[in-house]
């Protein structure tokens, strides 16, 4: 995978599908990489150009000193569609990526065709607790907090049925480095964007996980009910839907794409 130099941030970005395709950008969550979207990716690549990256802090792109916010994860994509010449893409955000997407939408909506917002919020808190998760990340490494995210991101029957999906998530998540965890809790801690997500005019669509505990259905339907003409879609998983109800997500995400009915 290559990288693309931003001013001094070094982003791993890797492009799959045929190259005259409709773009789609894949964007993860806290804790995790662009291999993240690997269920989705066979489906995807064979109708769409697929880009996925690593952000800042995560996988194998730098970690820039912080602090950051939400609108500089999401100024680090547009930084990239510029170096790779992409004008006008799509883009599926996952938990943090849906919220970069939000304020893509918002922020930049003539760079943004379609919009999935998966598994994500508007606004997440309480702040003292994503104060706690940093404290704890940067006195005892991504070890300290991997058991209660991987609480979060399955449910007790998948965590039984796929042990294997599970630890290559949870490997994925000790890989990250801590203090670009810790950068990226702290831009989800100080996000608002409930007000602002009104004005996205992409056609979007919504994925929730009946049982997400991280962001639950109400932060889901909260999104769908503020964004004209958003569509909704909840899945039986919890935080990473994609992993835990590939097929469901995957076909959603393709037919929304690919402008048909979801």
């Amino acid at each position: 995978m290559p990288f693309t130099d931003l001013d001094g941030l070094r982003i791993h970005h890797r492009l799959d599908g045929p190259a005259a395709a409709p773009v789609v950008v894949l964007s993860s969550s806290l804790g995790t990489a662009h291999r993240l979207w690997e269920p989705q990716l066979p489906a995807l690549a064979a109708r769409f150009r697929v880009l996925r990256y690593d952000a800042r802090g995560h996988g194998a792109s730098s970690v820039p000193p912080g602090p950051w916010d939400v609108a500089t994860l999401a100024r680090d994509v547009l930084g990239l569609l510029d170096r790779l010449e992409l004008r006008a893409v799509s883009f599926c955000g996952l938990s943090l990526g849906g919220m970069v997407g939000m304020w893509l939408g918002v922020n930049a909506p003539g760079r943004i065709r379609r919009l999935v917002l998966a598994n994500t919020a508007a606004r997440l808190g309480p702040p003292s607790a994503w104060d706690a998760r940093i404290a704890a990340v940067r006195a005892g490494g991504m070890a300290a907090v991997a058991d209660g995210v991987l609480g979060r991101w399955f449910t007790p029957a998948f965590r039984g049925a796929r042990p294997e999906e599970v630890e290559r998530s949870r490997q994925m998540l000790l890989a990250t480095p801590p203090e670009g965890y810790a950068a990226a809790c702290a831009a989800v801690r100080d996000m608002d964007q409930r007000a602002a997500i009104a004005s996205i005019r992409a056609p979007a669509l919504v994925v929730a996980g009946a049982s997400d505990q991280a962001t639950p259905p109400a932060d889901g339907r909260f999104l769908a009910e503020r964004i004209p003409g958003a569509r909704y879609l909840e899945l039986q998983a919890a935080h990473l839907s994609n992993v835990e109800a590939p097929g469901p997500f995957t076909d959603a995400v393709v037919r929304f794409l690919s402008g048909e009915e979801v």
